[in-house]
């Protein structure tokens, strides 16, 4: 754990919102609790600040954990500030950001302080898929306040002085913190329970901003911007990131800015969000193993629904041949792809399939394509499309035929069934581009969706 110095609850909200912008709510709430001589002590706010302010042009809530009132322990009055600043910025239609350093439940106030955890899960479920939820774990973040973490949209972690966790390491049967930190960045973000893993405070809060100005503020709203991009650049080369997910995706993206999700957990699977033309959207792309996973189909099934809930455009760059294979994947995989099958098929959001390599059997079918309901389909001239390679078809139908036989037999298999060219011909793929011609395809696809 760091032992660097941390930002007081009021100077992480004068950090996050532009200057002079805040403006609190509920500054004189706090405790009614009696118990325990509790009337004898002091805690401002209750050990919470809510209220609102304005990050860039965009209307945002926030509230902050503060230490020094109780370590932010959360109770009846602090849980309540909480709840009601969701209710606001539901009514408002802004997005409520979370800078959790909290030492967890107020022990005090007893059955009091559990109500008001309910009240927050509550809370949080109502605005779930209606305004963006972030959180940003900057300090301790245990038990029960884990669980409101992960009701967000997007999780931040502050990689020094954050500690996430249900149950703490030393609490863990034949394990201690020396041994194994359940609570740092790393288990967490390897786990798939942290979005974005910062160096400092700073960090998350530039994130955060960053963020703000990417996402809707609410599920009505989803405006394009000034890309600060040329919309026709050419991707010269882009035919060798075509398996290298995030180098394809940053190569697109406006600005090449292309926010990673759940980097470390289910690397298979890349999901994140980036601009083109202006306009926000979701990608989601197979690494370059091409296989798909549990943690990734799970992954990306998420933020599937995620993007649907807020209107956001999904694009997918399809390099899928096969399943992660072993006796654990064996147990889940079926499930967590069929998960991910019924996200992108039942999206209602304009979803664009660009296939980047080779597009295999039910795995492809599984990608967001065509068949399972992709409004639009590109295909790079060099992509393969089809049950099963040339080479392992041609095995399957040329059991007894010699080398030459099986090799000229492979050869027909991939100009007849295998190509691009193949499955557009078959309306499969709607079109068949050049590498450095794709941010262009993309940005046409979106704009003939009224994404503009």
């Amino acid at each position: 754990m760091s032992n660097s110095a941390k930002m007081s609850a009021r100077q992480r909200i004068d950090a996050l919102v532009d200057a002079n912008s805040f403006v609190e709510i509920g500054g004189l709430v706090t405790k009614r609790n009696t118990d325990f001589n509790m009337q004898e002590k002091s805690v401002p706010a209750d050990g919470v600040i809510t209220g609102y302010g304005i990050v860039g042009s965009d209307l945002v809530y926030v509230y902050s954990q503060d230490v020094s009132a109780m370590n932010g322990s959360i109770g009846e009055m602090n849980a309540k500030k909480i709840a009601s600043l969701y209710e606001m910025a539901v009514k408002a239609g802004a997005p409520v950001i979370g800078l959790i350093d909290c030492a967890g439940i107020r022990v005090q106030e007893a059955m009091d302080a559990l109500a008001g955890f309910g009240e927050i899960y509550m809370a949080k479920v109502k605005a779930s898929g209606v305004i963006p939820q972030i959180s940003a774990i900057l300090g301790s973040c245990g038990g029960g306040v884990a669980i409101s973490a992960q009701l967000s949209d997007i999780t931040l972690m502050d990689a020094g002085n954050g500690s996430l966790f249900v149950n703490s390491p030393n609490a863990l049967d034949g394990n201690h913190i020396g041994k194994l930190d359940s609570s740092s960045s790393d288990f967490q973000a390897e786990a798939g329970n942290v979005d974005i893993v910062c160096g400092s405070e700073k960090e998350v809060i530039s994130q955060i901003r960053k963020l703000i100005g990417m996402l809707p503020a609410n599920s009505a709203i989803a405006a394009a911007e000034d890309p600060g991009d040329d919309l026709n650049r050419l991707l010269t080369g882009f035919e060798g990131y075509a398996t290298d997910a995030k180098a394809a995706l940053k190569q697109i993206a406006d600005g090449t800015d292309f926010v990673e999700l759940k980097a470390e957990y289910g690397k298979e699977m890349v999901v994140g969000l980036m601009k083109l033309a202006g306009v926000t959207v979701g990608a989601v792309a197979n690494s370059t193993e091409g296989v798909l996973s549990t943690a990734g189909c799970d992954k990306a099934e998420q933020f599937v629904y995620f993007c649907d809930s807020f209107g956001l455009p999904v694009i997918t760059l399809t390099n899928a041949k096969s399943y992660a294979s072993g006796v654990e994947e064996e147990k889940s995989v079926a499930r967590a792809v069929a998960g991910l099958t019924y996200a992108f098929a039942s999206a209602d959001v304009p979803k664009i399939n660009l296939i980047t390599g080779e597009a295999y059997g039910s795995a492809y079918v599984a990608m967001n394509s065509k068949h399972i309901g992709a409004d639009y389909v590109l295909a790079l001239e060099s992509a393969h499309v089809g049950v099963m390679d040339a080479t392992s078809a041609a095995r399957v139908m040329c059991e007894d035929g010699g080398a030459d036989a099986l090799k000229e037999r492979a050869k027909e298999y991939d100009a007849l069934q295998s190509g691009a060219d193949a499955a557009a011909r078959r309306g499969y793929v709607d079109n068949v581009i050049a590498g450095e011609t794709v941010r262009k395809h993309l940005i046409y696809a979106l704009q003939m969706f009224g994404m503009r």
